[in-house]
């Protein structure tokens, strides 16, 4: 049974009538999901996938235009993040022991929208690690009709030279019991709250840039710093893993920034072009985080995200009638 949850509205700028709530895991963990309404004719519920680091007060914004589309929008905050359980006693250490767990979070959202009776179709939008997330999810039967994702990792972008480096530490740390250390060149630090917007990977809106460093000052328990070497070498296998499986059999579209500079863009296009029907799009100047540009970039994404959901929701409906 869910339970209300704290949910700053005033943050979010998302649609009236937002609500967020608390919903155990099958592991017996505490995540935080957020329900923004969509209209009372909806034409489905978009299941948004965030990244690490991420929250369900950052997709406010999104998810109001996902209203004014049509759409209903349930996010979450995946388990270690947001003011989710973390799994490690460091609230700012990016960690999870593996990351098929996160697949618990999934069930719950999934158990979470039925109790709330979010109207269907469900789609999928996962970003960054939420497209790992959602990948494995899709692959695993996860009940949607069609996906998208912005600047998904199915790779982590990192000099040659350095990956066997991450690989032996991940490996190492585990093994020697210092998987929640942070992993190089990283620390408690949250990246929003301290990196200066002239210098940032994520965004080339300032506006965009406020609205998130807004949140995470305004709440520092959302912050979050670097991730662990455990999270690292799960992160790592995850991705490798998961391209050697094949793409799941539904209409999917993926976004990435011309100047992304976090996940391995090589990886995420030979996904789409092994996807059956899969589309990639470029986002000219566009960085790690495409739904962070300026309103009129956001607008364009999310009317090309609607398109596919919608074809694909019509489509879906006649082969219901003629079955």
């Amino acid at each position: 049974m869910m339970l209300d949850a704290p949910f700053h509205a005033e943050l979010a700028e998302g649609p009236a009538g937002a609500r967020a709530y608390w919903q155990k895991t099958e592991d017996d963990l505490r995540i935080r999901l957020a329900h923004y309404p969509g209209p009372e004719a909806a034409r489905g519920t978009v299941l948004l996938f965030p990244g690490r680091t991420e929250y369900v007060e950052k997709y406010g914004r999104v998810a109001s235009e996902f209203a004014d589309l049509g759409y209903h929008t349930l996010t979450i905050d995946w388990r270690g993040q947001g003011l989710a359980d973390r799994m490690h006693r460091d609230p700012r250490a990016g960690h999870v022991n593996l990351f098929q767990d996160y697949q618990f979070d999934v069930t719950a959202m999934l158990e979470a929208a039925e109790e709330l009776g979010l109207p269907r179709p469900f789609y999928l939008l996962g970003h960054s690690m939420g497209g790992c997330i959602g990948l494995r999810a899709l692959i695993e039967g996860l009940p949607v009709t069609a996906a998208a994702f912005t600047g998904p990792m199915w790779g982590i972008r990192m000099a040659a030279a350095l990956r066997p480096a991450a690989w032996a530490l991940g490996w190492g740390s585990s093994q020697m019991g210092i998987g929640h250390v942070y992993a190089p060149s990283t620390g408690p630090e949250s990246y929003v709250a301290t990196v200066a917007f002239e210098n940032n990977l994520l965004t080339r809106d300032r506006d965009g840039w406020n609205y998130m460093q807004r949140q995470v000052h305004d709440m520092p328990e959302l912050q979050l710093g670097g991730p662990s070497l455990r999270w690292l070498h799960q992160a790592l296998n995850e991705c490798l893993t998961l391209a050697r499986l094949p793409a799941p059999k539904m209409p999917a579209i993926a976004f990435v920034g011309s100047d992304e500079r976090i996940v391995d863009v090589p990886r995420i296009a030979a996904r789409m072009a092994a996807w059956p029907g899969g589309q990639l799009e470029t986002i000219a100047g566009g960085r790690h985080e495409v739904l962070m540009e300026d309103a009129v970039t956001r607008g364009r994404i999310l009317t090309r995200m609607v398109d596919v959901f919608a074809s694909a929701g019509e489509h879906g409906s006649s082969a219901s009638r003629s079955a």
